[in-house]
């Protein structure tokens, strides 16, 4: 019985592994005595892939609002995800699952990249939109890695 709750804990984890930011750079848009708008890009390390960065390029707002995580950043990102080194997976992957989502304002906006698997083509392809309670944005951007032909991406 041990066992089995140690299994199931660790399933648990790995199903609530999400990706974290690591900013990589940023530039000004509109400044702001209080504080720059801005276009960041980060880098998400896909936690089920080893090998696999997603870099994504979106707005964040600035000024006091923005300071204190009160403002609205626009729904507009890009992403270019790439191949970093050797491809391994952590297990079998969903056909469709989120690998990282962060708030974009305090309650009703949030930004995801989400992975498909592409089992025709051995590729794994990831978009990013961000959603509202209300009403999304249809604003998106995708793209695609493929696998080596000798590595099969392992299906749920």
């Amino acid at each position: 019985m041990q066992g089995t709750r140690w299994a199931f804990a660790a399933a648990l984890m790995a199903a609530c592994a999400v990706a974290a930011a690591e900013e990589i750079g940023s530039v000004s848009t509109n400044f702001r005595v209080t504080g720059s708008d801005k276009v960041v890009i980060e880098a998400y390390d896909d936690p089920q892939v080893q090998g696999v960065t997603c870099y994504v390029s979106r707005a964040r707002t600035g000024g006091i609002k923005g300071s204190l995580g009160m403002a609205e950043d626009p729904p507009e990102a890009s992403i270019a995800c790439r191949q970093v080194g050797p491809i391994a997976f952590k297990g079998p992957l969903r056909a469709q699952e989120d690998v990282f989502s962060e708030r974009m304002s305090v309650l009703f906006k949030t930004l995801h990249v989400v992975r498909a698997v592409d089992r025709k083509r051995n590729t794994l392809v990831y978009l990013t939109y961000s959603d509202r309670i209300v009403s999304g944005s249809p604003q998106n951007a995708v793209t695609a890695v493929p696998v080596p032909a000798e590595t099969v991406i392992p299906v749920k």
